[in-house]
């Protein structure tokens, strides 16, 4: 997603109320009729992700905001910025399979699009009986020592929470996947090729635990920070201006493909004008050379940030459905039938 160059004022999040009971299952890949009142809040439990203030933070945090963008009337539309506290929002299904999800919304890490790439994934995943847990995680750009690092530094302590708690939710710790969309999949990659790299200090016993995920879900994802098809935003938003090469090589996801890589699942339009289907390319030859197991899709139409707001019509509004049937022959998600 493209960052607004003048974005306008925000009101201040406030996270409170816990998720209600879902309604009778629909089709898993299809948007859920009518979201949550657009109060400006974004509501349920919230698990803090540090004990103490985050690695890094600045003397004076970032103050809480957030952008209502929607102009229609229930229906939420928001953008968050100014994370101060990082956290996991959880979201529960009717009745749990074992299954969990850590979401990771996009927005060029400068904002999170909140509800098109966490809450509006989160029904469809819960319809499934898969337990979600969306992620605020800290943007680099607003004053965090250590940048580059910030948002894997969540991410990797998201994982290990998870697991720490997963009697809790009802979770099996060895179920747990990551579903990362634009920046936030960069980040949903980083974490599944970089979730053994020492980036923070050891806060409390959840930190002996395994930060990799069990299963990687990338969609329209940025990839690479040091091609020239990369989302120059996102990279600066990480790295900073100016950035150096090795930086950028390093922090690319392609460029960090293991044997110890999870499971990768792709999805990209080819008229995506924002993060070009190349991203997604780089990564699945990355795999394929590392004999990784991977699966691309790759639409012809689509664009960018489509979430689950694509028409039945359009052939990328089944990517959904295609997840989760892959995430069940990975033994991820339970398998029916």
């Amino acid at each position: 997603m493209d960052l607004p160059k003048n974005p306008p004022s925000r009101r201040t999040v406030v996270a409170a109320l816990a998720a209600a009971p879902l309604a009778a299952p629909t089709p898993a890949w299809a948007l859920a009729e009518a979201a949550p009142a657009a109060s400006g809040d974004i509501p349920g439990a919230t698990i803090q992700l540090w004990p103490d203030a985050a690695p890094g933070a600045p003397a004076t945090l970032p103050t809480p905001k957030i952008e209502q963008r929607s102009k229609e009337a229930g229906v939420n539309d928001r953008w968050v910025t100014g994370v101060a506290r990082p956290g996991l929002t959880v979201r529960r299904p009717a009745r749990a399979n074992g299954a969990a999800v850590l979401l990771i919304p996009g927005g060029g890490y400068g904002f999170i699009a909140w509800d098109n790439e966490g809450e509006e994934q989160a029904r469809w995943l819960n319809k499934l009986g898969v337990t979600c847990f969306i992620l605020s995680y800290r943007l680099p750009a607003e004053g965090w020592a250590n940048r580059a690092l910030v948002p894997l530094q969540d991410a990797q302590r998201a994982v290990r929470l998870i697991r720490a708690r997963a009697g809790d939710h009802g979770v099996d710790p060895k179920r747990v996947a990551v579903l990362g969309f634009s920046a936030g999949g960069h980040l949903a990659g980083s974490l599944a090729t970089r979730h053994a790299e020492p980036c923070y200090a050891p806060v409390d016993a959840a930190d002996d635990l395994s930060a990799r995920p069990d299963l990687a879900g990338l969609i329209y994802p940025v990839v690479t920070l040091a091609e020239p098809f990369t989302h120059e935003g996102s990279r600066d938003n990480l790295l900073g201006t100016p950035s150096g090469d090795a930086q950028r090589r390093d922090a690319s996801v392609e460029r960090r493909v293991t044997a110890d890589t999870p499971p990768v699942f792709l999805v990209h339009a080819s008229d995506d004008e924002t993060v070009p289907i190349a991203n997604s390319l780089a990564l699945y030859q990355a795999l394929l050379a590392a004999k990784r197991p991977a699966e691309l899709h790759a639409f012809d139409q689509g664009g960018h940030g489509f979430g689950t707001r694509l028409p039945d019509s359009a052939p990328a509004s089944v990517w959904p459905r295609l997840f989760a049937a892959y995430a069940a022959r990975q033994r991820v998600f339970p398998t029916t039938g």
